[in-house]
């Protein structure tokens, strides 16, 4: 939990450098950088020597990339840290990276992990950075068609008195998806074995639904509730994903970049932004399927990150024109902008 604390100052720390005509890598210091990343960096460096004096370390500090080298060269002349590590007696290594340089880690959408599709479908739990909300309505009598119901408080991932959600939560993040489903099925049918619930096992492929179906038999037994609420709460957020419309997307967002990374050594960037250019639909034209548009800046970043050296010329200033074209169409008729949209029009 200390960690969390560094969470919005990280956030803020992803702005780039001054670019050509501002100063040069090796030039740039915290007095360089603007107001507003100035401060967050000082704020960074205070929650991180808060958390150093708190596990006693005396850490030796590397950098990779500029900003970073910002932050590690600010917190070697904190005064508060030079102090710590006169008298600390653990030693670390900390290793600072600018997230800028691995962009397309920050957008794309890896392999078939259902840890990552819970954490990026699912709500945030209000107040935290790393957790998310679950819909607890299914274990209640509530009859609602109301996914946004508030009156049940919602359940979440970290179940860390519950051995049973946290050795599903690690097959979340360590298996394949279509294992990590069973893994799923297989702790609901033991859990309901020992309660002693009317379970019949099936095999062969497991469905949202048949995840629900078993869930079902807890509803009914407040003791059997209570000795399983955190492996139900994981299971929950597990056909809660699985159903989300954002789920399908994920899967097309990963064989786009698949393509897109088995193709990029024989296409020049003309190419790939012309077969993009369709797939660019305003408001009236998209279906549910269809990207939108902050969908495409994402695959945009994506596209530009992997790519490599670009060989500019005066195909590639046509190819850009038009996808620009396409994108300011499509966000000119959106009938509201998203938050981001807003902040980046």
């Amino acid at each position: 939990s200390a960690e969390l604390c560094l969470l919005p100052a990280l956030a803020a720390l992803l702005p780039p450098l001054p670019g050509p005509g501002g100063p040069g890598p090796a030039e740039v210091g915290l007095g360089a950088l603007p107001a507003e990343l100035r401060a967050a960096v000082r704020a960074l460096v205070g929650e991180l020597d808060s958390l150093f004096t708190a596990l006693g370390l005396r850490e030796e500090s590397f950098a990779v990339g500029a900003l970073s080298r910002v932050v590690a060269a600010e917190l070697a002349s904190y005064a508060s840290a030079r102090n710590r590590r006169r008298t600390a007696t653990n030693k670390a290594s900390v290793i600072f990276v600018d997230r800028t340089l691995d962009l397309a880690g920050a957008v794309g959408h890896h392999g078939d992990n259902l840890a990552e599709k819970i954490l990026s479908v699912l709500p945030k739990l209000p107040g935290h950075k790393t957790d998310v909300m679950v819909n607890m309505v299914e274990l209640t009598a509530l009859q609602t068609t109301d996914e946004t119901c508030s009156i049940i408080a919602p359940g979440c991932l970290a179940q860390p008195n519950d051995p049973a959600a946290k050795a599903l939560w690690e097959s979340f993040m360590n298996l394949k998806q279509k294992e990590a489903v069973m893994e799923a099925r297989r702790h609901l049918v033991e859990a309901a074995s020992r309660e002693n619930l009317p379970i019949k096992m099936s095999m062969g492929r497991v469905t949202p639904e048949q995840l629900s179906s078993y869930i079902q038999l807890f509803r009914n037994n407040l003791k059997a509730l209570e000795n399983h609420c955190g492996l139900l709460q994981l299971v929950l957020a597990t056909v809660q994903t699985l159903k989300h419309p954002q789920t399908s997307k994920w899967d097309n967002f990963l064989a786009f970049e698949r393509l897109l990374l088995q193709t990029i050594g024989e296409s020049e960037m003309p190419s790939v932004l012309n077969q993009l250019l369709p797939m660019i639909k305003s408001y009236n034209e998209r279906t549910k399927d269809d990207y939108a548009c902050e969908d495409f800046l994402v695959l945009l970043i994506y596209i530009y990150s992997v790519v490599g050296e670009i060989k500019c010329g005066k195909e590639l200033d046509i190819a850009e024109e038009k996808v620009k074209r396409a994108l300011v169409k499509a966000i000119c008729d959106e009938p509201e902008l998203s938050p981001l949209l807003q902040k980046i029009t």
